[in-house]
């Protein structure tokens, strides 16, 4: 971002009503997401330093180191001690298990074994529309996922991603991939998940659903619906998830 962007960027942020209540650091961390969001740093990747961004926008040093701790707070950016300051990334050992919160009731959490049941497309229906925010009958990505721990089937996750974001994406390739998913479509696609936003309720196990857990119809399981964005706010994602939870339990921390 050129220096007469940023600063043609703030003046025009300052103009509107809404925004002249924006504090400084808030305005140049809505910049840098959007640098973020054109991909002008990679997941992985540095970003300038504090006193280069400082000079780029026009602003002090702690303006922008306040607008960084917030995308480093928010796990858009990792700090890394007398390395700088780098683009969140799926790959990154804190980062990757952030959105999976089911642990065991006992013991320390064991990798999950992912098996790629189906990938197809389809129409969306009203329902998936509304949810990543398309129109009824665009094509999404619709997969079927089965997640085992010590060989037991325990999530199974109906997956939803708009199709004009991930096209080209087959079984083959979801099976040629080992980690975790978000990782392989952060590489793939260039899409990262940021944040989720989840709803739980507990239901009854249909005959399908019962089948792959291997638990009889009927059994009581945990439904989490989730929906993930990438930057901006925009819906990339759908998953709608059954969880055995007889030797789990689904984890959360707030502060």
């Amino acid at each position: 971002m050129s220096e007469a962007f940023a600063r043609k960027s703030l003046s025009a942020a300052s103009a509107t009503g809404a925004a002249a209540f924006s504090p400084l650091y808030r305005q140049i961390k809505d910049l840098l997401v959007q640098s973020l969001d054109r991909g002008d740093w990679k997941p992985g990747e540095a970003i300038p330093s504090e006193t280069e961004l400082a000079q780029r926008f026009q602003v002090s040093q702690g303006t922008v180191r306040k607008a960084v701790d917030e995308l480093a707070a928010e796990n858009l950016l990792i700090r890394r001690q007398g390395k700088g300051t780098f683009v969140s990334t799926h790959h990154e050992a804190r980062v990757r298990f952030r959105f999976l919160r089911l642990a065991p009731n006992q013991g320390e959490p064991q990798p999950a074994e992912s098996q790629i049941l189906d990938c197809k497309r389809v129409r969306a229906s009203a329902e998936i529309a509304r949810a990543l925010e398309l129109k009824t009958g665009d094509p999404v990505v619709a997969i079927r996922r089965l997640l085992s721990f010590a060989g037991l089937p325990t999530v199974v996750d109906d997956i939803f991603l708009p199709g004009v974001l991930f096209k080209g994406l087959t079984v083959d390739l979801l099976n040629g991939h080992s980690g975790p998913l978000y990782a392989f479509l952060e590489t793939e696609f260039g899409i990262s998940m940021v944040r989720a936003e989840e709803k739980l309720r507990a239901v009854s196990a249909n005959a399908d659903v019962s089948s792959l857990l291997r638990i009889l119809k009927d059994t009581p399981v945990l439904k989490v619906d989730r929906i993930s964005y990438t930057y901006a706010d925009r819906p990339v994602e759908l998953r709608m998830g059954h969880y055995v939870t007889d030797r789990y339990y689904y984890r959360n921390s707030m502060n």
